[in-house]
């Protein structure tokens, strides 16, 4: 049985929900992350090309934070989604996070300029999903011709030793409501 939770809540116009919580999978192709769920063994990149850092042994006998944004240096996720992180990274790691990870589909430069940017360092480690395998393995991507092409929802998961605790997707996917700082629950 295939439930479209998230097409009817918009088709009955519904806007006011700020979040849907995900404790589910939709079908049986369609595999969006859901409570429970290991994190995928996904490389993703940090500062350089060469410099890989695995999804799954990044959270392997962790707590970690790990957020997606449609792209660096934009609006929404300059001016709130990452600074958001950033101002509440001391508190967050004082509930038991030891990391928050922000993923974007964009190039390890990028994601390492706009950190120093932001001012994220020893804060939000900043990872580059370059060719999107992370965002699809978790099923959050989203086609955004208008920013080159698939690009990831907007989204907070926590992840306790690898398995996913909390997740939070955007139901419009990109606007900026339950997967902000503020709504982690630690």
């Amino acid at each position: 049985m295939t439930l479209y939770i998230s097409r009817a809540i918009t088709a009955a116009g519904r806007s006011s929900l700020s979040c849907l919580k995900r404790s589910f999978h939709l079908s049986p192709k369609t595999m969006v992350i859901s409570v429970g769920d290991k994190i995928p063994s996904v490389d993703l990149y940090e500062d350089a090309p060469s410099n890989k850092v695995n999804a799954a042994e990044l959270s392997s006998g962790k707590k970690v934070i790990i957020f997606g944004v449609p792209g660096a240096f934009t609006p929404g996720c300059s001016k709130t989604h990452l600074p958001g992180y950033i101002a509440k990274a001391n508190e967050l790691k004082s509930k038991g996070i030891d990391e928050i990870v922000c993923v974007s589909v964009n190039d390890p430069f990028v994601m390492s300029a706009w950190g120093k940017d932001q001012g994220a360092e020893g804060k939000v480690r900043m990872l580059a999903d370059t060719n999107a395998e992370f965002t699809k393995a978790l099923d959050v991507a989203i086609d955004l011709a208008v920013l080159g092409g698939t690009r990831s929802k907007r989204y907070s998961l926590v992840v306790d030793n690898g398995i996913v605790k909390e997740v939070n997707i955007e139901p419009d996917n990109t606007g900026l409501s339950c997967s902000l700082a503020d709504h982690i629950k630690v």
